[in-house]
């Protein structure tokens, strides 16, 4: 990088190492095969002891592009690393299970006001309270424009999504278990696999279909942990639709929220 900025300096001390991940000015030694051809390059100082032991062992800085395919679930585990890109690698090193199970928020320092890039475990309101008041990128919420050149990895109109159609249903509870069930009807007589990621609060509520459990509504860190490898899970079971319920933004919701909408291209059904 060409330099470290002050709000750089303050988020380094606070959250490093750990799943945030800090857009700078890059240095001219950086190629732009590096940097996806941008001005700025994305840092991060992982708390993995084994990403941190890999690093330690190259001497050098590394270049990690993720281990999945462009625009499918990002890999939680090892297993998922090989479903992608078996015979396109030479080696895949096992770390476990991802702790948190979404990638790294990723924040731009490189200007004045930082921006949120992408929404992660590090949450708006944690930076905050280091940095002040920072801006959200509108592509987090809302579809990108075509024109638009992403400024991190999963801003495209449509990423970490299964082979299956994803549709998101919001409202009350009565009335989205409602939808889904209608759904379910609907799409079984069209002779259609149906899939629904549910939560352990409404898992014996769905009427048909293959219901997996995403987590406990009232324990939003399970939910981040499982989202990716249940969306995997919809692709190795075979489903053509998948009926997801959404979930509070406020805190970590925010990075959920981001991925499934991002998921489903931000489709939704609003009863």
């Amino acid at each position: 990088m060409s330099k470290v900025t002050e709000n750089a300096e303050k988020i380094i001390k606070a959250f490093w190492p750990g799943p945030i991940t800090l857009v700078l000015p890059k240095a001219e030694c950086v190629p732009l095969a590096v940097t996806g051809g941008l001005d700025t390059v994305a840092i991060r100082f992982p708390s993995n002891t084994v990403a941190r032991e890999l690093i330690k062992a190259a001497g050098i800085p590394v270049a990690a592009p993720s281990a999945n395919s462009s625009g499918k679930p990002s890999p939680t585990r090892a297993s998922h690393v090989e479903y992608d890109l078996n015979g396109k690698i030479n080696m895949i090193i096992d770390g476990g299970p991802a702790e948190w199970g979404l990638e790294s928020t990723i924040l731009d320092v490189s200007v004045d006001k930082p921006v949120l890039l992408r929404p992660g475990a590090i949450t708006k309101e944690m930076i905050e309270v280091v940095v002040g008041e920072i801006d959200v990128d509108p592509a987090v919420y809302m579809k990108p424009s075509a024109d638009i050149v992403p400024k991190a990895p999963g801003m495209k109109y449509k990423h970490y999504s299964p082979a299956a159609s994803v549709t998101l249903v919001s409202g009350s509870k009565d009335d989205v278990i409602r939808t889904i069930n209608e759904k379910i009807t609907e799409d079984s007589k069209k002779g259609l696999s149906i899939g629904i990621m549910a939560t352990e609060q409404t898992k014996n509520c769905y009427k048909g279909g293959h219901v997996l459990v995403v987590g406990d509504r009232n324990k939003p860190e399970t939910i981040g942990a499982n989202l990716f490898k249940i969306l995997r899970k919809f692709d190795y079971i075979g489903v053509d639709v998948v009926y997801s319920e959404v979930f509070d933004e406020s805190g970590e919701g925010a990075a959920i929220m981001n991925r499934l909408n991002k998921a489903a291209a931000f489709k939704y059904i609003r009863c």
